[in-house]
């Protein structure tokens, strides 16, 4: 997707990037990590083309298809619905993953309810607005991802999902983050600023680069070698028996079928017009395969759901 190689970058006198090389496969999860100031959004840009080499050179995959987080939100309109938003106003479905979804379920994934869909961006509180944005953002065609210091401000709920949609996710992404557990479960790969324009390269996560290392892990009290203003592990009230994914899904799936029964009926009603197919056949037959569509999906969930309860059961008993 992307090869980097010897790489150079300098403002005045001040060496930014040094020498650098790296080789980013598809599917790989890039996390870079360090102090702030030391060149971390530069070298994003210049291996995202946004900014040019001075030394060495930076080749894009053919068929790279690059989206990034907007972090100001200017993307978002205050007026506008939260369905709206996600679909920029085109209808009631998303492409996700080259699947369509229905946009009141898919909206579900990222803990909003089919209520709020329709209400305006500008209800939203802050946290609200950064799950919208995450929700528009993995709605846009691409298989490469772009996040920038994403995971600050975000409560453990909305990190959860990220985590959780990152490792959904077909393409490949290029994180900064200075969230060390966020690291430890989305990264393949760990890109650390030494200073002084040098970067080095890791295989894992973040405690894998500390043990890599040779130094003390993650969750262990800071090492003198390791950057100083990256937070320890963010502590969490107890582990869940369950992975986030599926205890949100059985969570969710219950409200996704009540809402894809409300379409049935909605549906079922147009379609009983004894003289529906007369007037309008196109839409006759649109309808019939929107409702058989609905149908299976309320099917699938009903299944998912089962089985997770009977999961959720299981583990209880453990």
């Amino acid at each position: 997707m992307i090869d980097a190689k010897g790489v150079t970058f300098s403002y005045g006198d001040r060496e930014i990037v040094r020498d650098f090389s790296l080789r980013i496969h598809r599917g790989d999860r890039i996390g870079v990590v360090g102090p702030n100031g030391v060149g971390k959004t530069t070298l994003l840009k210049l291996l995202t083309g946004q900014l040019s080499a001075q030394k060495g050179n930076v080749k894009l995959g053919q068929g790279l298809l690059m989206v990034q987080l907007d972090q100001n939100r200017s993307r978002l309109h205050p007026e506008q619905s939260l369905a709206a938003a996600v679909t920029d106003g085109s209808g009631d479905t998303v492409m996700v993953g080259g699947k369509p979804r229905h946009v009141m379920n898919y909206l579900q994934d990222f803990l909003f309810t089919p209520q709020q869909a329709r209400t305006p961006v500008k209800v939203l509180s802050g946290g609200e607005r950064a799950r919208l944005l995450l929700a528009k953002l993995f709605a846009t065609p691409s298989n490469f991802l772009v996040l920038v210091e994403t995971t600050n401000n975000l409560d453990l709920e909305t990190l959860d999902l990220l985590a959780a949609v990152i490792a959904d996710y077909h393409g490949t992404a290029l994180l900064v983050s200075h969230d060390r557990d966020f690291l430890d479960r989305v990264a393949t790969g760990i890109v650390l600023a030494e200073g002084h324009g040098r970067f080095s390269e890791y295989a894992g996560g973040y405690s894998d680069m500390l043990a890599q290392r040779g130094e003390k892990s993650a969750s262990a009290p800071q090492s003198r070698k390791a950057p100083k203003d990256l937070p320890e592990k963010r502590a969490r009230a107890s582990t869940p028996k369950m992975n986030f994914a599926d205890a949100h899904d059985l969570k969710s799936l219950p409200g996704m079928i009540a809402t894809a029964e409300l379409r049935m009926a909605e549906l079922e009603k147009e379609l009983s017009d004894p003289g529906l197919y007369g007037r309008d056949p196109a839409r006759f037959t649109k309808l019939s395969s929107e409702l058989a569509e609905v149908r299976a999906q309320k099917d699938a969930d009903e299944e998912r759901w089962l089985a997770l309860e009977m999961e959720r059961e299981a583990l209880e008993q453990d």
